[in-house]
């Protein structure tokens, strides 16, 4: 997944970007509300962990706003107040959850798992894919009953590729989803988590096809 940290606290949000990269996920910070709007114009993201009190203004605003262009990103308040009035308000705004600093990283894991899968539309992320079962949450692939560990970039890559079998996506499109802003790569990288996936996805039914100078998309025979 890649999300947006909207954080000005600079501790918090060093240990809420090394907790979620541990786990895989790519993570841009913002630390005021004009950078996370730079951001979000420019990339698509699958969650945005929004604080509150913002140097530049109030994450309520850019919330509001957002969801006023019928954005519907799935967002993640982080707030200090614990008044149920204050609670309220954000997810009138249009908030899928909240979590009340300070918080336990793992909560904060089990929110972002819990929001994602119900943006999914179910109570899980399982996706049966021919003779291909993936499960992205929990990180498995089964190939004709044959358990495959990933690499977190090769999981993430298959989750894009398998969340829309037969969509083509560019290379750049790619290294924009797999890469965080303060990482330099080139899009030969793609090349490569490409090949890891088509070895561990060879003799079943689902392959990564190259459309030459276009990108890849992923097919189901």
């Amino acid at each position: 997944m890649r999300f947006l940290l909207v954080e000005d606290n600079r501790d918090l949000a060093a240990a809420v970007l090394d907790r979620l990269r541990l786990d895989g996920h790519v993570v841009d910070l913002a630390g005021d509300v004009a950078a996370a709007e730079a951001f979000f114009a420019t990339t698509d993201y699958d969650l945005i962990l929004l604080d509150i009190m913002l140097p530049d203004g109030d994450g309520r605003t850019f919330l509001a706003q957002h969801r006023a262009r019928q954005d519907d990103t799935p967002v993640i308040v982080l707030t200090a107040r614990s008044e149920v009035s204050d609670r309220v308000g954000v997810l009138d705004l249009g908030a899928d959850d909240y979590i009340t600093k300070p918080f336990d990283f793992a909560e904060l894991e089990a929110r972002c798992r819990a929001v994602i899968r119900r943006r999914g539309g179910g109570a899980h992320n399982v996706r049966q894919l021919g003779d291909v079962t993936f499960d992205a949450l929990a990180g498995s692939l089964q190939v004709g009953g044959r358990s495959i560990a990933l690499r977190n970039r090769e999981l993430r890559l298959l989750e894009i590729l398998a969340g829309a079998p037969g969509v083509l996506f560019s290379k750049a499109k790619l290294v924009d989803r797999l890469f965080s802003y303060d990482e330099e790569v080139s899009e030969n990288a793609i090349e490569v988590y490409v090949g890891r996936l088509r070895k561990h996805l060879a003799g079943s039914q689902v392959s990564i096809a190259t459309v030459r100078g276009l990108g890849y998309r992923l097919e189901v025979a």
